[in-house]
């Protein structure tokens, strides 16, 4: 249900308590002094059987008792007995409960799901939310409302933390309090029987309280809801994760998957549970990072070269200062230490040196964040230095990330800076990791923000002879694709692959290499052998077909001996080729457990396992998204920086666009691994691949964690002047495009569109209309003929639905010089099929009243026409689907 009344969980005007009451001080005692002294202002009621009174408060028999209708329930009672509470709630009017317990509950044995869905079944008549079971609670300080377990002090504040476990969010919100850190909302979804990360995602969004969102989590179940979710929040907010790394080889490939989708989502993840607090103290100043270049500024050289490793190890980059920035500096530091990065005061700088010298870096060009360090002198002179750090950092938007070194004597300068909202570090290192951490956020945001570049229009794959291919494979009840129909699969995809003919015995191969009158590799063909190397299946530069023959035999007596069960269906005879400084790639496709199929690249060959120099990306990818994925290994900046070696990177990443099309195709790919690709300068070449299929249960694209381009809604069409048009969904591409017909459109137009006057559309504001999640939000655009961003569009209409699928705000414009010719109307006919398609049940929007030609197109459609009591300018729109 998503977001479907969260509000009561955070805002509720009643709660009542179901418990057992057996302990005076226990679980319910606790809630209702929290609730207290949270300052909650609604009625409070206790339901215990004996009637005994909790805190001063009266408590009631049953739920039939009470004398106000609960809006929310916490129930402490064993889980078998909540399927009849919750009944008996909904019916008194409750619409979400906390189910805090300390049963251990996942939900996979088979009475834990007999309970489940009894719970689910009992909640859904009634619409009622449910968090938990194995919930801590939730506390929400803004609305007087601390509904957990614990005995925390919770401050409000500005960042929103969601957690999997109890124990995460009680350890944090102590680790908060004595930071005095506050938040707007702290939520332990527990076993996530109803409410998860996804509606959490959706619902912290949306508050206009919180202006960033921590998130501990262990796992996903709903990868596209999370993803559309997370993709949406991320665009709008800070969104930081902390996803404990997991053990064993299988989960290395998992963990690597998560990174991936956490990078297209825009979310920062983090490893451990001290940068998550790391991270929420420096989300706590909301000063942003320009870059991962680095100001180091301390009273000690040694320290500071020590914190540039650490910095480096981390990823990030020390600052080169400017020459007006190098005199400045030579002016503050004392004769002999040093004025470059990383800056020296020297042990005897006092606070205006510190309040100088800061200011110099402030100002300066090209600089990410300052990380301001003190070891300790006296305690005096150190509490006095952070005092007037605090007080220059306070007068700049650059981030300042400071560490006061020591233990007693420096905690108090720490508190100093803290309650001043500066970040403040028990070690440089716990600064530089946060630095540099909130530099790759900053750059993922960037990357979201980025137009990629059309896909090249000559790439046009044979889906028809792929599919054929498969099919008959699996007819023929064969989970992989033999080496010649894999390398058929490649081609209809028009990915370039070396010559390979079939041979029946070592007679038929040592003719076809007597044809091909060059060296050859020969290869083992079987369905069982998936490393063929490891048991001599593969032999090279075989120089004439005497050799072809012996190799052949002698490989058929090794595979006998190594691997006697498997069956072989011949050989493979391909030209021995040689490309010189080619590079070997590793290029493919895995399965992951949560986030469906997703794509690999890195290091190939043989030494690949060795090397383990891997990139994963979520597909659909565009060239932009198929460049980064290449670029997040070390072979990149090899390929990158060796002149010698020339490589066309855009043929590369043609390449993976062409493998993700195959994923969106083709549902019946589990794995495929090209090794080795070869790349130069000439293009890519594939030696040899491997496929491995399965049956297909529903459609191709429902396993994909990001809904594709949905190709299926294009639409061409003549104009009643003859021209051709494209109706079509919006592509990232359409930026230029969508700019370009914007400055097109008079000012009085845009006015009626966009309730303001504006003269063009920004990068960022023209990136989000165009970079869409197809899942949740539609546009459709119509364009001439040819490649998206180079073809002019015309019009567009577009649909924003909520997270629950039930409501769908819709915004049209079309050019002027293209009215009189029904684009108008043929656009909102398109978005109201499609809405209905995906069963929105109401399409509303916002029109001024001026705006008459709108208006009457809506009465002709069927809208209901209403005033705005608040704003009589602006008439309110909606069909009913």
């Amino acid at each position: 249900m998503t977001i479907r009344n969260l509000q009561y969980l955070f805002k509720p005007t009643s709660i009542a308590i179901i418990g057992t009451g057996t302990q005076a001080d226990g679980t319910e005692a606790n809630l209702v002094r929290n609730l207290m002294l949270a300052g909650f202002q609604g009625p409070i009621m206790p339901v215990i059987a004996d009637g005994r009174a909790l805190q001063g408060i009266l408590s009631y028999e049953d739920i039939d008792r009470l004398p106000v209708d609960p809006q929310m329930a916490i129930i402490t009672r064993p889980l078998d007995q909540v399927p009849q509470l919750i009944r008996a709630l909904g019916a008194r009017g409750a619409r979400a409960v906390v189910l805090i317990s300390d049963e251990p509950f996942d939900g996979r044995q088979e009475r834990q799901q007999l309970l489940s869905q009894a719970i689910l079944e009992a909640a859904r008549p009634y619409l009622l939310r449910v968090l938990g079971p194995d919930s801590f609670g939730l506390t929400s300080p803004r609305n007087g409302l601390n509904a957990s377990s614990g005995q925390i002090e919770v401050h409000p504040g500005q960042i929103a933390v969601v957690t999997q476990s109890a124990a995460v969010l009680r350890a944090l919100l102590e680790w908060a309090s004595v930071r005095e850190i506050g938040f707007s909302h702290a939520v332990s979804v527990g076993a996530k029987l109803d409410v998860d990360f996804g509606d959490m995602m959706d619902f912290l969004a949306q508050d206009v309280h919180t202006r960033a969102i921590l998130f501990h989590l262990e796992e996903i179940r709903n990868a596209r809801k999370m993803m559309s979710a997370a993709r949406i929040a991320a665009r709008i907010k800070p969104v930081v994760v902390l996803k404990p790394r997991q053990l064993g080889g299988g989960s290395l490939v998992e963990d690597a998957i998560y990174d991936a989708a956490f990078q297209r989502a825009g979310v920062l993840r983090v490893n451990r549970i001290e940068q998550l607090f790391n991270a929420a103290e420096t989300l706590a100043t909301f000063k942003p990072v320009y870059n991962r270049r680095l100001a180091i500024l301390g009273n000690s050289r040694s320290i500071g070269l020590l914190t540039y490793d650490l910095l480096i190890q981390a990823g990030g980059e020390l600052a080169e200062f400017d020459q007006d920035t190098r005199r400045e500096l030579d002016k503050l530091v004392p004769r002999g230490f040093h004025s470059d990065n990383p800056v020296d005061l020297g042990d005897q700088a006092d606070p205006e040196h510190y309040r100088r010298a800061l200011e110099v870096l402030l100002k300066a060009r090209g600089i990410g964040g300052v990380l301001v360090i003190n070891a300790p002198s006296s305690p005096q002179r150190d509490l006095d230095k952070a005092r007037a750090v605090a007080e220059v950092a306070g007068r700049y938007r650059r981030l300042v990330l400071t560490s006061w070194m020591g233990g007693q004597a420096a905690r108090r300068a720490r508190e100093l800076l803290r309650e001043q909202h500066i970040a403040a570090y028990d070690t440089p290192g716990d600064a530089v990791q946060v630095f540099v951490q909130m530099a790759r956020y900053r750059r993922n945001q960037e990357l979201l923000m980025e137009t990629p570049p059309s896909r090249p229009g000559t790439f046009s794959p044979d889906t028809q002879q792929a599919r054929r291919i498969i099919h008959n494979a699996l007819e023929a009840g064969r989970d992989r694709l033999n080496p010649l129909e894999t390398s058929r699969l490649l081609t209809a995809y028009t990915i370039p692959v070396v010559d390979s003919r079939p041979a029946r015995d070592p007679e038929q191969a040592a003719a076809i290499a007597a044809e091909l009158d060059e060296p050859v590799v020969l290869k083992i063909l079987s369905r069982d052998i998936r490393q063929k190397s490891q048991l001599g299946g593969v032999v090279f530069a075989l120089k004439n077909p005497a050799e072809v023959r012996q190799a052949a035999q002698a490989m058929l007596e090794r595979v006998a001996r190594l691997a006697p069960q498997a069956v072989i269906d011949g050989f493979l005879v391909q030209p021995s080729l040689s490309r010189g400084p080619a590079y070997e790639i590793t290029l493919g496709i895995r399965t992951g457990r949560q986030f469906g199929p997703v794509l690999r690249f890195g290091h190939g060959g043989t030494e690949s396992e060795v090397i383990n120099d891997i990139a994963y990306a979520l597909p659909p990818l565009n060239l932009h998204l198929a460049r980064d994925l290449i670029s997040r290994t070390r072979l990149h900046q090899v390929m990158s920086t060796s002149p010698g070696r020339q490589v066309d990177l855009e043929a590369l990443a043609l390449t993976l666009i062409k493998v993700s099309q195959m994923v969106i195709d083709l549902g019946e790919l589990t794995e495929m691994d090209i090794d080795p690709l070869w790349v130069d300068e000439r293009g890519v070449l594939a030696l040899d691949a491997r496929v491995q299929i399965a049956p297909l249960e529903g459609s191709a694209t429902r396993r994909l964690a990001i809904r594709p381009y949905p190709v299926e809604l294009e639409e061409a069409f003549s104009l009643p002047d003859g021209r051709e048009i494209l109706l079509r969904p919006i592509l990232p591409e359409d930026e230029p495009a969508l700019q370009a017909m914007v400055r097109r459109i008079p000012q009085e137009d845009l006015r009626l569109r966009f309730f303001q006057p504006i003269r063009e559309l920004s990068h960022d504001m023209a990136a989000r209309l165009t970079q869409i999640d197809y899942d949740r939000e539609m546009a459709l655009v119509v364009a001439e003929r040819g490649l998206p961003g180079q073809a002019d569009i015309h019009g567009v209409v577009r649909m924003t639905a909520d997270p629950d699928m039930e409501r769908a705000e819709y915004a049209i414009i079309v050019e002027r010089a293209m009215t009189g010719l029904g684009l108008g109307p043929l656009l909102m006919r398109r978005i109201i099929d499609y809405a209905r398609q995906r069963g929105i049940q109401e399409l509303f929007g916002e029109v001024l009243r001026e705006n008459e030609p709108m208006l009457r197109l809506n009465r002709a459609l069927g809208f209901t026409i209403k005033a705005t009591p608040d704003d009589p300018g602006v008439i309110h729109v909606t069909l009913k689907l």
